[in-house]
């Protein structure tokens, strides 16, 4: 048996075949106060048999808890990419290919012969770490079962010295225990500078489908163990720098088929009393608290109108005559007064609402979602009939033609970012970003066989347009297109064939109502830190400085620096600049 390993940086994916390996060459990794750091381990057995391995961190003790290792899971996407597309693709045929981030189960992580796999693993750089350089050894070992004559308790590690945090089990029923073989030692030197990282200084959404959740794990809509689940999953987009929140007031009209409907997680009741109509906040109230209690910071309520142009309403459900029954959706024409009348009484309520959790500033509105040239009157129609109920409020929509905007039917415009040069060259006074399945050539996207620097130079563009915002339509939307039916996520990556894979979610619903995390998730946790990394150095320098290190003629939005090495080169220079700007200023 033989054995290979090599570090490698958190922007490789590392394919069973070993395309496009790259070695990290600086054993040094550096961030600020409040970072995440990751690296990988990618490693290949070379033999016959699948055995088992396990890792352990040699850290120093303020260290122990900080260090967080889990397995880099091959998934199967069947549609990886689109036929339009470009030469920037790690794969283009159906595969297996690395995305699902899990933890290593007590028996050890998979060594399978003449692949190659990899390790993930994060070092929090909490604010409390002094500044300064640390050590991390980290030792590969394979496990091998023998037989237990003392019945005593299975170790994968022998000696402790404080420094090493021994994994144990519990007394071995099945009288064997683990004995280990050193396969390889690789040591990371992690420096923490003495500055913490700003907050994202703009909101990011990724659209969140609680109906998913209910349906995946098979709980009933409110219940208690339905908003455990929901601020699990709110919780994990938080720690990874997404500060805003679909709010569902009604259930969100969106990739739903004509006709079809999703499961209803309308948190606003509704009562129909003659030609009045009564509210209930109770849910809403508990949705705002709960996800201020996890770190949101900004709300956007659900669309008060159907996609693709806003020919009708969204489902909305209410109590009437007895019974709980559907009184809008698919049937009702957006431009009639019935609904009108209703939306204008319901904004009405709504803000006051957003006054008493003072929220009012930190909230955004949406007509509907990614309107065509041919649907613009529709959609003139729609936001004429709410126009006067949102005075004073923030509106944004995704859209790809700068036409809405032109006509004022759009406030914010969200634009998908190979259709954006028309608004940078007009430039409306608040402009955000957008990509999803249509973007697939040339510019960042996050799908699972494109190149990590291809989603994690972002960052960078946002910090450089100064974009005020950025959307993204699927957190953890776990239907087949149009929510024709519910997919199992672990089997299908592609919303039923329909989009690349990767596009629909960025979290794995895991055991015991918790998320499981993703590389492509790691990515935008990066993407977004480089932008307030950026920030962090304008404010100590200025704007210029900043933009002379990123060499702004080589990034925009459909052309820059196609490899690894450009864009950990560039943090490189960003945290030099903020090392000589602290000790200047010390």
């Amino acid at each position: 048996m033989s054995f290979q390993s090599i570090p490698v940086s958190s922007l490789c994916k590392v394919f069973p075949d070993g395309r496009k390996l790259q070695e990290l060459t600086d054993r040094r990794l550096t961030g600020l106060k409040g970072e995440t750091l990751s690296f990988q381990i990618a490693y290949r057995l070379n033999g016959e048999d699948t055995q088992q391995g396990c890792v352990t961190a040699i850290t120093p003790p303020c260290l122990r808890d900080h260090v967080r290792i889990r397995m880099v899971n091959l998934v199967p996407c069947e549609y990886p990419c689109n036929s339009r597309r470009d030469d920037d693709y790690l794969a283009i045929e159906p595969g297996m290919y690395p995305d699902r981030l899990s933890m290593i189960p007590k028996w050890g992580f998979p060594l399978v012969p003449g692949q190659w796999r990899s390790l993930w693993i994060d070092i929090a750089l909490t604010e409390s770490l002094e500044a300064g350089e640390y050590p991390i050894h980290f030792v590969l070992r394979r496990k091998q079962d023998v037989p237990c004559e003392e019945g005593i308790r299975c170790e994968t590690e022998t000696s402790c010295e404080e420094r090493i945090r021994c994994e144990t089990e519990t007394p071995c029923e099945e009288r064997i225990r683990c004995e280990t073989e050193l396969l390889s030692e690789t040591e990371i030197r992690y420096e923490v500078l003495d500055l913490a990282l700003p907050k994202l200084p703009i909101p990011h959404t990724e659209w969140f489908h609680s109906d998913c959740l209910a349906q995946y794990y098979g709980v009933e809509v409110f219940s208690e163990r339905y908003w455990e689940i929901v601020e699990a999953f709110v919780q994990e987009a938080v720690k990874h720098k997404c500060n805003m929140l679909l709010t569902p007031v009604f259930t969100p009209p969106l990739d739903t088929v004509v006709g079809g409907e999703r499961l209803t997680v309308q948190l606003v009741d509704v009562t129909v009393e003659g030609d009045r109509y009564r509210f209930g906040f109770d849910r809403f109230h508990r949705w705002v608290k709960m996800a201020r209690s996890c770190g949101i910071e900004y709300f956007e309520i659900s669309h008060l109108f159907s996609q693709w142009g806003a020919a009708a309403a969204p489902k909305i459900m209410a109590y009437k005559d007895g019974s709980y029954q559907q009184i809008f959706g698919w049937d009702t024409d957006s431009a009639g007064a019935t609904y009108r009348e209703f939306l204008h009484r319901f904004l009405t309520a709504l803000k006051q609402e957003l006054q008493v959790l003072e929220i009012t500033d930190r909230t955004y509105f949406h007509i509907s979602d990614e309107p065509h040239r041919d649907q613009m009157e529709s959609f003139r129609s729609a936001w004429a009939g709410v126009s006067q109920d949102l005075q004073g409020c923030k509106v944004i929509d995704a859209l790809s033609d700068y036409a809405f905007y032109k006509e004022g039917l759009v406030q914010q415009p969200v634009c998908a970012l190979d259709h954006i040069e028309p608004f940078l060259q007009k430039r409306p006074e608040h402009l955000w970003g957008y990509y999803c399945t249509g973007q697939c050539v040339a510019v960042s996207n996050r799908f699972i066989v494109l190149p990590g620097y291809r989603t994690r130079i972002l960052g960078v563009q946002l910090y450089k347009y100064r974009l005020d915002g950025f959307l993204h339509w699927g957190y953890n939307f776990y239907n087949a297109q149009l929510s024709r039916y519910p997919i199992d996520p672990y089997r299908c990556t592609d919303a039923g064939s329909a989009f690349p894979s990767g596009d629909a979610f960025l979290v794995y619903p895991g055991k015991d109502g918790r998320p499981e995390g993703s590389i492509r998730l790691m990515l935008m946790d990066e993407a977004m830190t480089d932008y307030c990394a950026l920030i962090a150095l304008e404010k100590l320098t200025d704007r210029e400085t900043v933009l002379s290190l990123i060499d702004t003629k080589k990034v925009i939005f459909d052309d820059y620096p196609r490899e690894e090495a450009h864009l950990l080169g560039l943090r490189d220079k960003v945290n030099q600049a903020i090392r000589e700007a602290i000790k200047a200023a010390g």
